[in-house]
């Protein structure tokens, strides 16, 4: 954490929670529409926080809806806490990739077994550049300049990843 206080999942959520109040499941979807192509939340990350950033006063609890599902709203503090992390250094990348970790102990595979990693990294990389190269339309379509931004960073990664798939040792 910076000195803003909140950890980047913290921040995600207060910033998502600018569009409006949201319970954790709506928080969830919206982190999935507009994140997950280059940031990833799980559901149990989204649920720890939401409490922490009550306590803190940076959300509002709403009344409860249908099945006890409990909205957020962002606060005057939120928002403050929210540019300041905007504000801040973000620090460095963190690069784990499942592929690139088998990969270095691809001497340790058999040459059919690295066949189907790559095959199947392929085929996900190339699945994946095609929905997110829709997401990017999709966000220029509706003016959203700064997510069709990010999201090109999205497409710029699966194209890397299948580029460099072509250049994999085979084994053997």
């Amino acid at each position: 954490m910076a000195d803003s206080g909140v950890n980047p999942t913290a921040a995600a959520l207060l910033g998502l929670l600018h569009e409006g109040p949201m319970t954790g499941g709506q928080l969830m979807a919206a982190a999935e529409r507009r994140l997950a192509p280059y940031w990833s939340m799980t559901r149990s990350q989204v649920y720890r926080e939401l409490p922490v950033l009550a306590e803190r006063g940076l959300v509002r609890l709403g009344k409860p809806g249908p099945r006890l599902s409990q909205p957020y709203a962002l606060t005057a503090a939120g928002k403050r806490t929210f540019s300041k992390w905007l504000a801040e250094n973000p620090g460095r990348d963190t690069i784990r990739n499942p592929i690139a970790l088998r990969m270095a102990f691809g001497n340790l595979h058999s040459a059919s077994q690295l066949k189907n990693l790559y095959a199947q990294a392929n085929e996900y990389h190339t699945e994946a550049l095609a929905q997110v190269r829709e997401q990017v339309k999709n966000a220029k379509k509706e003016g959203e300049t700064y997510d069709a931004s990010a999201l090109e960073f999205a497409v710029a990664y699966h194209r890397a990843a299948l580029s460099w798939l072509k250049t994999a040792p085979s084994g053997g």
